[in-house]
Parts: C-alpha cells; sequence; structure tokens
C-alpha cells in the first residue's frame, strides 16, 4: 500500500520542526546556538539561502522521513524535517558565507577571523557584537594611522566588530562576517 504525503503532513511536520527548534533554543542565545549547531539558526552572513534552504531541506526531509519510517510516519515526517531543515539551513549558510568571501575579493582567516584579502593582519582578540561610531573614522587596511584609508565609517553608523587588537587600538570591522578594515577604538562605543 502506498501512502502520499500530504500539504497538512508536511506542514505539521514543519509545525514540529519549529517547536522542536524553539525549544532547543530557549535556553540559549541565538548566536551561542548557530555556532553550537553549526549555523543552523543563525548564520555570519546576510542573505535569504539559509531561510529558504531551511525551508525546502524541510520538506524534502519531511517526505524522505514519511517514505523511510515503517510504523509511524508521523513521527519519521517530523525527524525528517527537523533533520533536512538542519541539512538545508547550514548549506544556504555556506552560500551566503561564499558571496560575503567573493564580496570582499577574497578572503584568508587570522586569528580564527575571516579577513578581507585587501586587510592585512594583526594580532587580535576575537569580539562580537555591535559598535558605533562617535565621529567619521577613517576605515584602514592596517591597524595603524599609517595604513592606507579604503574608506569609511559615518558619524552614528552602527557596524559589526569582529576582532580587536592586542594593545586595544583598534577595531577590525566586519561586513557580512568578514573583517573590511581597522578603526581607532578610542572614538567608538558598544551598542
Amino acid at each position: 500500500m502506498t501512502k502520499t504525503i500530504t500539504f497538512k503532513t508536511a506542514i505539521t511536520g514543519l509545525a514540529m520542526t519549529a517547536t522542536a527548534l524553539s525549544l532547543v533554543a530557549a535556553p540559549v542565545s541565538a548566536s551561542a546556538m548557530s555556532q553550537k549547531l553549526g549555523g543552523v539558526v543563525g548564520c555570519d552572513a546576510s542573505g535569504g539561502k539559509q531561510e529558504a534552504g531551511a525551508v525546502i531541506g524541510g520538506l524534502l526531509g519531511a517526505v524522505a522521513g514519511n517514505k523511510l519510517a515503517k510504523d509511524n510516519k508521523k513521527t519519521g515526517t517530523a525527524i525528517g524535517a527537523v533533520v533536512g531543515a538542519g541539512a538545508g539551513s547550514y548549506a544556504g549558510c555556506q552560500m551566503q558565507k561564499s558571496r560575503a568571501a567573493d564580496n570582499a575579493g577574497g578572503v584568508y582567516v587570522s586569528n580564527g577571523i575571516r579577513v578581507s584579502n585587501s586587510v592585512e593582519a594583526a594580532p587580535m582578540t576575537k569580539i562580537k557584537g555591535k559598535y558605533v561610531a562617535r565621529s567619521t573614522l577613517n576605515l584602514r587596511a592596517a591597524a595603524s594611522t599609517r595604513g592606507e584609508a579604503i574608506g569609511s565609517v559615518r558619524a552614528g553608523e552602527t557596524f559589526q566588530a569582529l576582532g580587536r587588537t592586542g594593545d586595544g587600538k583598534w577595531i577590525l570591522v566586519g561586513q557580512d562576517g568578514v573583517g573590511v578594515g581597522y578603526v581607532s577604538s578610542a572614538y567608538v562605543y558598544r551598542a
């Protein structure tokens, strides 16, 4: 006897997936959860590929889980949806990170931080969070006032911070999880 998966069954599976993920994510922050699950519920790079991947993966996983389950089709559908959503989300996040690296002109990893090829490496501590520029600042290719000015951060602009130099004088500005230049820490504050 062949049983086809209905739209209602697929939606039920996705609802169970969302409920399971929200229960798992409740005790920890979204940032910690995204690192713990390898990008399942959050991504360092912007874009919509992660969400689309999660939905498509969840639907395909629900269908596969339903087909593979022998005795309990609903449980198979729910488990398949969770696994599929996770796999799709991870794949989408990887696509977003790849696009961010291409937009930055290529990247390398320094101190565990992804940095644009146009930016010089400096010994630093990895940080996360948003900062605000007190005044318009030069965005520099090196952590020094002698570093080439490659852009600017406007007064009042909020930006993503990825690292702080060992002496604490420079903040590595991030865009989509990639370091794109340094600003002086004396002229910024935590958002």
